[in-house]
């Protein structure tokens, strides 16, 4: 479809394409992007119980999904403890605790992706002219504890009706504050999500835009959604963008239990006849942006070309927590009207594919209607989901490194868990397949190798 074609259904012009020049990653069992893009090479499954560095099973594991205050699911995607050296990165010791992991582990992350992309050291960079955008959930993991010190008053309160003496009661309040984290000055500024872009911007010294951007499960893609418009308006000469999602303790499993949407076998099997709902997962991935006439002319290297973004909402339409298949398929067609590309041209689709059978269904319903009907399947469709679980905020940034590294090693990789694949993938006239096994990436026709990714948020 031309560019100019969708004009009239509200599709924005051509935007200047834009080059990935480098990326950071910490995902489960990878602590940088080259063992991550190993592990999504060899089919390695990351998804383990929870560690007691997040939460007991004992204190919260209950098989029944209405248990009040219990959770029917233990599993999930975490990442391993990293040697954090705080004085590396200008904060002092005595202020980790009221710092939110998120922040920190941010840092490291968009460390890794500027010595990725040379400008760690040695090439030359105009700071002023960098901004950060990151895709990152309104709520933070340190807001939990910080919140929870303030219950103080029931705590009395209880424990005087209980009978409990003066003394006693004091004790055990005392035992229970000491338990969480407690308040200080950093604390405010160390549980605010925003400030994970503000923390970088700071250290690195950039003088661009920084702001995160909540789309729930879309907000790493809605943030390179913002990072394109910074580029393509000469707001900015670069962009450190992506997502970053610590949050994997017992409130965030809650939160999806009670929906509930969470697997009670504990894996997600994207787009497989027997899913059963997803895993979370946790993460940070970044990647650094520039305009390609601008990285090439700096002789930057390369991982992926980014040609078209779609964004959609659903309108008026069924629940707020409800997809849409007519939603998705707005944004699949703006962005390939904003490319200037034919669907049918796109050989990978790295989907949200979140492992719930509604989800999977509405999102390859969408993109059937988008590429059409095929004799022979010839688009390759997986998730990253599999492998590390539902890495929320950092889920879309998940799937684009995992279909950059693709593109720039020429290579299908698989998706893991799927024995069957479900139906509507896999109908006669379904251009898609379930790709499981690692592939060279041998390209149909006299197009370049392309790849979609498809994010999802809440409200979209």
């Amino acid at each position: 479809m031309k560019t100019e074609q969708g004009s009239e259904n509200g599709q924005r012009p051509a935007m200047a394409p834009l080059a990935i020049v480098g990326i950071g990653s910490l995902f489960p069992q990878a602590g940088d992007t080259g063992v991550f893009w190993s592990n999504i090479r060899e089919g390695v499954d990351a998804i383990t119980e929870v560690p007691e560095t997040h939460w007991r099973s004992d204190d919260y594991f209950d098989p029944n999904p209405k248990t009040p205050d219990k959770v029917y699911a233990k599993r999930g995607g975490f990442l391993a403890p990293v040697d954090f050296r705080p004085m590396d990165y200008g904060v002092l010791p005595n202020a980790l605790e009221a710092i939110d992991t998120s922040q920190l582990l941010g840092l490291v992350a968009v460390e890794q992706a500027l010595r990725d992309a040379g400008y760690a050291e040695g090439k030359s960079l105009d700071r002023d002219r960098v901004s950060v955008v990151l895709g990152v959930t309104g709520t933070l993991e340190l807001v939990v504890p910080l919140g929870a010190r303030l219950g103080h008053p029931r705590w009395r309160e209880a424990l005087r009706d209980a009978g409990i003496a003066d003394a006693i009661a004091e004790d055990v309040m005392q035992r229970i504050s000491d338990s969480y984290v407690p308040w200080q000055e950093n604390s405010f500024p160390g549980l605010l999500g925003n400030v994970v872009a503000g923390r970088i911007s700071k250290h690195f010294d950039f003088g661009g835009t920084n702001c995160v951007v909540d789309a729930a499960c879309g907000s790493s893609l809605s943030a390179l959604n913002l990072a394109a418009l910074e580029l393509t308006t000469g707001r900015a000469d670069m962009v450190i963008s992506g997502g970053i999602d610590t949050f994997n303790d017992i409130f965030m499993y809650t939160c999806f239990s009670k929906t509930p949407a969470l697997s009670p076998s504990g894996h997600a099997k994207p787009f497989s006849d027997n899913a059963d709902g997803t895993t979370l997962g946790e993460g940070l991935g970044i990647v650094v942006i520039k305009r390609l006439a601008d990285a090439e002319r700096d002789g930057d290297k390369i991982y992926a070309v980014i040609k078209g973004i779609g964004a959609s909402s659903d309108g008026r339409a069924g629940a707020i927590y409800e997809p849409s298949a007519a939603g998705q398929q707005k944004a699949l067609q703006r962005a390939y009207a904003q490319a200037g590309i034919d669907p049918q041209t796109i050989e990978l689709i790295e989907a949200h594919g979140t492992g719930t059978k509604v989800g999977d269904t509405v999102e390859v319903t969408a993109l059937q209607e988008v590429f059409g009907e095929a004799e022979t399947p010839w688009c390759a469709i997986g998730s990253i989901k599999s492998q590390i679980g539902h890495t929320k905020a950092a889920a879309g940034a998940a799937g684009m490194i995992k279909a950059a590294m693709a593109l720039y090693h020429k290579t299908l990789p698989p998706t893991i868990k799927v024995e069957k694949p479900q139906e509507r993938v896999s109908s006669a006239t379904s251009p898609f397949y379930v790709n499981t096994e690692l592939r060279p990436w041998i390209p149909r026709g006299d197009h370049p190798r392309r790849a979609g990714i498809s994010p999802r948020g809440l409200a979209r």
